[in-house]
């Protein structure tokens, strides 16, 4: 009986055909060898029960899900350690400008009015960038 029962595609079957279940039983001559002859089965009630294999499947789903939980995690994690390696590598290359300025000042490839040029397109720009709302703060540094 739970073999037939079990070898249906859907419990709705069983409970449509009941016959099924006795002419099973009957066709496998479970009777064969005993005192009893089974003439037939009546099936009085059928009651269905917790579906393993869906919760399976769900288990296994949140398993899957976890999983790649954990993988955009990762890779966010990954993302941030980036970009903060980039900043890094900004302010270390802003810290050499002052220092390729004295080299010029130097070698005489750059003057003062180069210099103070230099400057006032630096306070422009952060004055263009306040009127603009970019949320710059004019600090004399040109917005990163």
């Amino acid at each position: 009986m739970v073999s037939t029962i079990g070898s249906a595609s859907s419990h709705k079957n069983v409970l449509e055909n009941p016959d099924h279940i006795s002419k099973h039983v009957l066709t496998k001559g479970l009777d064969a060898g005993t005192a009893y002859e089974i003439l037939s089965i009546d099936i009085a009630d059928v009651d269905v029960g917790a579906n393993i294999g869906a919760k399976l499947q769900i288990d296994q789903a949140n398993a899957d899900k976890q999983i790649a939980q954990a993988k955009a995690e990762e890779r966010r994690a990954m993302a941030v350690a980036l970009e903060q390696e980039m900043r890094a590598r900004v302010v270390e290359a802003e810290a050499e400008v002052p220092r390729a300025m004295a080299d010029a000042f130097r070698q005489g490839n750059m003057g003062i009015m180069d210099y103070y040029r230099m400057k006032n397109l630096q306070a422009d720009t952060a004055m263009r960038d306040e009127i603009a709302g970019t949320g710059d703060k004019a600090d004399g540094n040109p917005p990163a």
